[in-house]
């Protein structure tokens, strides 16, 4: 019965897709920046219930901005676990704008895309974060660059961190897990890395059992003097802690 179950919840999911499309389309443009959030928030939290995904938040999540969040990265469904936890705008690679329907809502929610190795675009990502988060913005990042296995991180980019040097905001880790409901162990569902192709990572997500989402927020800290490697480093260290309590 377990496919049956999966092709229900990709039916309502892709239904519920549309539904996100229709309302940037008709409704985002006239509604507050506070509005706008509590749409996001409670789009993406039935989202999750659609697909059998329960989202648990430990920590205190941001109330407003400036500030610049940085998460590890393990799947396609990051962007939707934390924004059900906490609204914000992302910085993507660009791939991420080409996924089937998934890209287009990212998109109309106000991702900003990064292209990787170019880095003139890199520079004009910077300035342009700089200026969002001067602008009282709360945007996110997820400094390895790429997903990894949820095993150990990776290395973390320093390219955006100068973005909160530059505005003068607090970055705030935040440590990301998937995990069975039973026991805490690591899921693997949803794991996007490797050969695993997008649909075959969603269509995992949709056939599994028991999953978390646990989304756990650190504490702010500012550069205090600190340039963006050290600083890069320092938060690996931290989000690092935070994943293993």
């Amino acid at each position: 019965m377990k496919p049956l179950r999966a092709l229900w919840r990709g039916l309502r999911a892709t239904a519920h897709v549309v539904r996100g499309l229709w309302i940037i389309r008709t409704e985002f443009g006239r509604l507050t920046p506070p509005q706008t959030e509590l749409v996001v928030r409670e789009w993406t939290r039935r989202m999750l219930l659609i697909m059998g995904v329960e989202l648990v938040v430990q920590g205190t999540p941001p109330e407003q901005g400036p500030l610049l969040q940085v998460a590890n990265h393990m799947s396609w469904l990051d962007i939707l676990v934390m924004n059900a936890a906490r609204p914000s705008r992302f910085v993507s690679k660009a791939d991420a704008e080409r996924w089937p329907l998934l890209g287009s809502l990212i998109t109309g929610a106000g991702t900003l895309y990064l292209e990787r190795g170019n880095r003139r675009a890199a520079m004009r990502m910077v300035h342009h974060m700089a200026e969002r988060l001067e602008l009282g913005d709360i945007l996110t990042v997820f400094p390895e660059g790429t997903t990894g296995d949820g095993q150990a991180l990776l290395p973390f980019h320093a390219n955006l961190l100068q973005a909160a040097i530059a505005a003068r905001a607090p970055v705030l880790p935040i440590a990301l897990r998937f995990v069975r409901s039973d026991s805490g162990e690591p899921h693997p569902a949803p794991i996007f890395v490797g050969e695993t192709t997008l649909l075959g990572s969603i269509w995992a997500t949709l056939n599994a059992d028991g999953l978390q989402a646990v989304v756990r927020y650190g504490e702010p800290q500012h550069d205090q003097g600190r340039d963006r490697r050290v600083w890069a480093n320092d938060l690996r260290d931290e989000i690092a802690r935070l994943l293993a309590r």
